[in-house]
């Protein structure tokens, strides 16, 4: 039995009119708990805060064919100054479309951006041991482990795990 193809998708520049549609799934996804640091208890202001960027920083969302927003990136440099040239980048899927490319189109929309900006590598700082299909992903586009923060992360259900650094040359 074939898989259906994933809808085709529009990445584009994120506004704050996008934000209640992101905040649908955004909040299901961090009162969670299993994926982000982010407090579990976020009002949709606080989620917006830290969500929604300004340049030279980005968020952006994925829309499909009839302008549904079904995910979203937020793309950042991972430091300051001396350590400014890493970039760093988060996603959110809507729970209901996982599993159809969209994290996958987005991921890829990170890496090309921060190629183009100039970014040397993209590091992610915090990707939870037991996300494994975000784990997958990352490493099927190339990021590899450079380390683990022993239980770095508190699980709602599987206590204290640990956080991966993953990295990627460009």
């Amino acid at each position: 039995m074939q898989t259906p193809s994933a809808p085709p998708l529009h990445i584009r520049q994120a506004t704050s009119e996008d934000w209640p549609a992101v905040w649908r799934f955004f909040r299901t996804v961090i009162a969670a708990g299993e994926t982000f640091t982010y407090p579990t208890d976020l009002t949709s202001e606080q989620g917006r805060d830290l969500w929604l960027l300004s340049a030279p920083d980005r968020t952006v969302v994925a829309v499909d064919d009839d302008g549904t927003v079904v995910g979203t990136a937020k793309m950042n440099r991972n430091q300051q100054g001396n350590g400014a040239h890493v970039a760093s980048a988060s996603y959110l899927v809507d729970p209901a479309r996982s599993g159809r490319g969209v994290g996958r189109a987005l991921c890829s929309y990170s890496i090309d951006w921060a190629r183009a900006q100039g970014f040397r590598s993209v590091q992610f700082n915090a990707v939870v041991e037991t996300n494994v299909h975000a784990v997958k992903l990352y490493e099927s586009l190339g990021f590899t482990v450079v380390g683990t923060v022993p239980e770095g992360f508190h699980h709602p259900t599987r206590g204290y795990v640990g956080l991966h650094v993953m990295h990627l040359a460009l």
